[in-house]
């Protein structure tokens, strides 16, 4: 199959708009390609002859996968034709299509057209996982919550002390990796500090670290507890008992990884489209080959956390969480809380606001590269 950049009309304007290459692990279904699709009729019959599932919106999905199983799937870095812009929403609001229920009949065919292609090329996991002892115990504390930061001088302090106020069986800490901050993050941190001791104040002596490359300096601190949960520097916990509902989870569920849910709202609290992400999506049985298909696990998450020192976390500042869940689900449970966990504030720079074109190819070319290495690594594992 052969496919092209191409020019876009917006609004009276006509725009360049590349796409990106496709790799074995390009296996999402909104995979941009544009609107000019040429095959080899000799290869579109050899596709359609393994085709014996009756979908309503998975057909083109499942035609390429099939196709890819034993051809090419080639980008011609040219722009060769101009198409009308019909979906004129930001890419905030497109990235959570897939999240949304009035798109689960779409989302379940999808799902069944991967998994197809998964055991066909011999990347499919059954549902058998190792099981989690929890049985490590030297750690200070039971949880830490990590959060890394880099000027965030308005929100910070919200952040925090939602941590402050958790209410919980067990001890817990904070550990904050402040990134070289120069907008006054370091004096409003020092000044919380001092008033609770709960709160770890790391300042790296690198100046080359992304948020991947903070949470692996949190997660190896000697104040790390045995699982490492997550809040994002302009976020809060939604009530006093996240962290609790969340170390009940991993040993309720068995799990090394907890994804929560969380509800999108703009800096006066107010919710904001599309509401609550929850990722109902995932199944226990099927999840973690259905996560090589969508671009997003969800949030908050939290790790076992000599689990995630074995694994470690790309030293990268968008994708690091999505890279570890999917290395995590290769041989772990991931347990799931659906409930409202935490408040996501939307900022123009956050990875779900509005991209430009460049910036959201950057994005899901990561993505991509990252789903071909654990798409990999899954085959040989089969192989053993």
């Amino acid at each position: 199959m052969i496919y092209s950049d191409y020019f876009a009309l917006k609004e009276g304007k006509m725009v360049q708009n590349p796409v990106i290459d496709y790799q074995d692990g390009s296996l999402r279904d909104d995979f941009n390609f544009g609107s000019l699709l040429l095959f080899p009729s000799s290869a579109v019959k050899e596709a359609a002859g393994k085709m014996d599932s009756d979908y309503q919106f998975a057909g083109l999905y499942d035609l390429r996968l099939k196709v890819s199983q034993n051809h090419k799937l080639f980008r011609l870095p040219e722009f060769l034709y101009t198409e009308m812009e019909t979906d004129t929403r930001k890419s905030g609001e497109k990235i959570f299509d897939y999240v949304d229920p009035k798109n689960r009949e779409v989302q379940v065919e999808m799902e069944k057209a991967c998994t197809e292609h998964l055991k066909a090329i011999g990347g499919y996991l059954k549902p058998e996982f190792k099981n989690v002892k929890f049985d490590e115990s030297d750690f200070p504390v039971e949880a830490s919550v990590v959060v890394p930061v880099r000027n965030r001088a308005k929100t910070i302090e919200d952040a925090v002390r939602s941590v402050f106020s958790q209410k919980a069986s067990f001890k817990f800490n904070l550990i904050i990796v402040d990134n070289h901050s120069d907008d006054g993050t370091t004096d409003i941190l020092k000044k919380l500090a001092s008033e609770d001791d709960r709160l770890i104040h790391v300042v790296p002596e690198r100046n080359d670290l992304g948020i991947g490359g903070c949470w692996n300096l949190a997660i190896m601190h000697e104040a790390c507890g045995k699982f490492a949960i997550q809040l994002d520097s302009d976020d809060l916990y939604a009530d006093d008992s996240v962290v609790q509902t969340i170390v009940d989870a991993f040993y309720e569920q068995n799990c090394a990884m907890v994804i929560g849910s969380y509800q999108m709202v703009n800096f006066k609290l107010e919710e904001i489209p599309p509401g609550l992400i929850d990722h109902k999506e995932w199944t226990p049985d099927n999840g973690r080959n259905n996560a090589l298909r969508i671009n997003g696990l969800g949030a908050p998450r939290a790790f076992y956390t000599p689990a995630l020192r074995e694994i470690r976390v790309p030293n990268v500042s968008y994708g690091e969480d999505y890279a570890v869940g999917l290395a995590v689900s290769r041989d772990y449970q991931i347990g799931r809380i659906y409930k409202s966990l935490y408040m996501c504030r939307r900022w123009e720079d956050n990875s779900d606001a509005s991209l430009d074109s460049v910036k959201m190819n950057n994005h899901n070319l990561y993505k991509d590269r990252v789903r071909t290495m654990e798409l990999w690594a899954r085959i040989a594992k089969n192989r053993k």
